[in-house]
C-alpha cells in the first residue's frame, strides 16, 4: 500500500504544546491521512467459545500493523456502544480522502497474508482460561507476536509465523491474581509506563476489548485487576501497577463489571494522580491517534455569549441540557439534534487520541450544539481523590486543551464518596477553591452526574450542580412530570434548572419532554445559562459538609 510521508512528532504532548506535567503515549503522527488503508470487518459475535478468537487476532494484528503507519481500521457493527466508529469510515473517506481497501468479513487469511509481517511469531492463548487472553495481549505488544488460539495456528503458520510463546496449560486452576502476578513479573518492567490498559467491561462468556489494538501498538501492560478491597491480592497488585506508571500518565479502558465498581477504580487512579480514559470497547485508536486534523480545520465552539458579556435573567425558569458519556456515546447520530440548544461534554484527550472524531463532531454540529470540557480535568478523574500536590499540575494540563478546543465551561464529576444512589457527589470547599484558582478564564463550572447540591458564584462565574438526571429509559410523560414538580418545589424566580441527559437518550425525546412543560420555561445554551445564573443568584452557596453521607463503594 502507498502511504503518505510519516512524520515523527516525538510525543503528542509536544504536538499540543503540553510540555510541562503531561505524560502522553509516544505516537507516530502522519502529516495527513493515508492514501489507502485496509477496512476489515469484525464478526459481531463476542463470545469466547464462538467468534471472539477471530476478533482478538484482528485486534492484535491491527495494533502491530499500525505501529508503522495507520494501515488497518476495523469495521464494527452499527450498534457498537461507541457508534461513531461507523460514520467515521465515510468521514475519513470524504474529508481525509482515505481510499478504503475492503476485506470480506471472516477472511482472516487475507488479513494475515497482507499484514502478518508486522509480527515476529505467535502467542497462543488458552481456550480454557479467559484471563490468558488479556495476558496474551500484553505479550503480543511487548514481544511483537500475533495473538491466536490453537484453532488459528495453522492459518498463521501458512504465512510464515511460528509459535513463540504458548500459554496453553500454564494457568490451569490459577486465580486471576496469580496469573497477573506472573505477567507482572515477566513483562511489566518492559511495558509502556505512559499507558496502562484495563480490558474489563463484560465478563464470563463475553469479551469486547475494542481498545486492545492501542494497547498492543503502545506495548502497554494490560489486565482487569480489581480495585475492590474484597479482592485484596488483586488490589495489592493493581496498586503496584499504578504506582509504577509515569506521573500523570493514562489509564485507558474500563473496570470489570464483575469485580469492582466505576467509583472504586476511578478513585484509585485518582489517588495516584493518573488520568482515566474510559471505554474498554473504544475502537481503532491505534489508527485514529495517528491522523491529524486536516490543514484547513480549526475546532471552534458555538458560543452564544462573550466572556465579558453581561445579560440579566428574567423571572422565569431557565433550563440547559447536557449530554456526557463520550458525546452521548450514540446520541449524536440520533434524531432531533439541532431542535433545541444542547450541550455535549468533550473528552479533551481525544485531541490526540482521536482527532478525526473531534473533527467529525465539529463539522457535523448544528448551531444549537455547544461543547463543554470534561470530565473534571484532562481525563476522567475524581477531584476529591487527587492528592493536593498533584491537583494543580494536572489542571495545568487541562488548560491548553480547553484553549485548543475553544471550551469555556468545565464539567466536574466525583464518585469517590457516592453516586446518584448512595453517599454524595458534592464537592468540599477546598476542591471548589482549587477549581476557581486553576481555571480563572472559564465562565462557569458544572458539578454532578446525578443530582448534587454544590453551588457557588465568584467573580460572576457560577458553579451549578445538576438538578435533574434523565435516565435512558425514563418515559417522556414521567420525565415532564418530574420537571414540573422540580419547578413547583423551587418557586423563586429566576430558577436555573440544569439537566443531565444520560448516554443514548435522543435530543428528539428531550425536546418532547421540554415541550410538555406548562410553566414559563426557556431552554438556553449552556454558556448563556451560566451567564444568566451569574446575573441573579437565587441559588444558595453550598459545599459538601462533614456530616454529609459518604459511601466508599459507589
Amino acid at each position: 500500500m502507498n502511504f503518505k510521508k510519516l512524520i515523527s512528532l516525538g510525543t503528542a504532548a509536544l504536538a499540543l504544546g503540553l510540555t510541562g506535567h503531561a505524560q502522553l503515549p509516544n505516537l507516530n503522527t502522519v502529516d495527513q491521512a493515508p492514501d489507502q488503508a485496509a477496512l476489515i470487518p469484525v464478526i459481531d459475535n463476542w463470545r469466547v467459545a464462538e467468534q471472539l478468537p477471530h476478533n482478538l487476532t484482528l485486534l492484535s494484528l491491527q495494533g502491530l500493523a499500525n505501529r508503522e503507519a495507520p494501515q488497518i481500521y476495523l469495521q464494527y457493527p452499527e450498534d457498537w456502544q461507541w457508534e461513531i466508529a461507523g460514520p467515521l469510515i465515510d468521514f475519513l473517506a470524504d474529508r481525509h480522502e482515505v481510499d478504503w481497501q475492503r476485506y470480506e468479513q471472516g477472511d482472516l487469511d487475507s488479513a494475515i497474508r497482507d499484514f502478518g509481517s508486522a509480527a515476529k511469531g505467535l502467542v497462543v492463548w488458552d481456550k480454557d482460561v479467559r484471563t490468558s487472553i488479556i495476558v496474551g495481549f500484553t505479550i503480543s505488544g511487548i514481544e511483537d507476536l500475533l495473538l491466536v488460539n490453537e484453532d488459528q495456528i495453522a492459518i498463521a503458520e501458512k504465512h510464515g509465523l511460528e509459535v513463540k510463546i504458548d500459554l496453553r496449560g500454564q494457568f490451569t486452576g490459577q486465580p486471576d491474581h496469580e496469573i497477573y502476578q506472573w505477567a507482572y513479573d515477566e513483562y511489566y518492567h518492559r511495558s509502556n509506563r505512559d499507558l496502562y490498559v484495563v480490558l474489563g467491561g463484560e465478563w464470563g462468556a463475553v469479551m469486547k476489548p475494542g481498545v486492545a489494538d492501542f494497547g498492543v501498538q503502545q506495548r502497554a501492560w494490560m489486565a482487569d485487576l480489581s480495585a475492590n478491597p474484597a479482592d485484596p491480592e488483586e488490589l495489592a497488585l493493581l496498586n503496584r501497577v499504578l504506582a509504577g506508571q509515569n506521573e500523570a500518565s493514562i489509564v485507558m479502558g474500563w473496570h470489570s463489571y464483575k469485580k469492582d465498581t466505576e467509583g472504586q477504580h476511578t478513585t484509585l487512579t485518582g489517588n495516584y494522580g493518573l488520568k482515566m480514559e474510559g471505554l474498554h470497547n473504544l475502537p481503532n485508536v491505534s489508527f485514529t491517534s495517528q491522523i491529524p486534523w486536516t490543514p484547513d480545520f480549526e475546532f471552534t465552539n458555538n458560543h452564544t455569549v462573550e466572556p465579558d458579556e453581561e445579560i440579566v435573567a428574567e423571572d422565569k425558569v431557565y433550563i440547559a441540557a447536557l449530554a456526557t458519556d463520550s458525546m452521548g456515546i450514540g446520541a449524536w447520530t440520533k434524531p432531533g439534534r439541532g431542535l433545541i440548544p444542547y450541550g455535549w461534554q468533550v473528552l479533551m484527550n481525544w485531541s490526540w487520541l482521536n482527532p478525526p472524531a473531534l473533527q467529525y463532531f465539529q463539522e457535523t454540529k448544528t448551531p444549537n450544539d455547544y461543547f463543554v470540557a470534561g470530565l473534571s480535568g484532562p481525563g476522567y478523574m475524581y477531584p476529591k481523590s487527587i492528592p493536593a500536590d498533584k491537583f494543580p499540575p494536572l489542571m495545568a494540563d487541562a488548560r491548553p486543551l480547553m484553549e485548543l478546543l475553544d471550551l469555556r465551561i468545565m464539567e466536574i464529576m466525583d464518585y469517590s464518596q457516592g453516586n446518584r444512589h448512595v453517599g454524595n457527589t458534592d464537592l468540599d470547599k477546598r476542591t471548589v477553591d482549587l477549581y476557581y484558582q486553576e481555571f480563572p478564564d472559564v465562565i462557569g463550572f458544572i458539578n454532578g452526574y446525578g443530582t448534587a447540591r454544590t453551588f457557588d458564584l465568584r467573580d460572576d462565574r457560577p458553579m451549578i450542580s445538576y438538578d435533574y438526571y434523565l435516565g435512558v429509559h425514563r418515559p417522556t410523560e414521567e420525565a415532564a412530570a418530574d420537571l414540573e414538580e422540580l419547578i413547583r418545589l423551587n418557586p423563586q424566580r429566576p430558577y436555573f434548572l440544569l439537566m443531565h441527559v444520560r448516554e443514548r437518550t435522543t435530543i428528539e425525546q428531550v425536546s418532547n419532554i421540554l415541550n410538555n412543560l406548562n410553566d414559563d420555561v426557556e431552554v438556553v445554551a449552556v454558556d448563556k445559562f451560566m451567564k444568566l445564573a451569574a446575573s441573579n443568584k437565587t441559588y444558595q452557596t453550598r459545599y459538601q459538609e462533614p456530616e454529609d453521607p459518604i459511601d466508599l463503594n459507589p
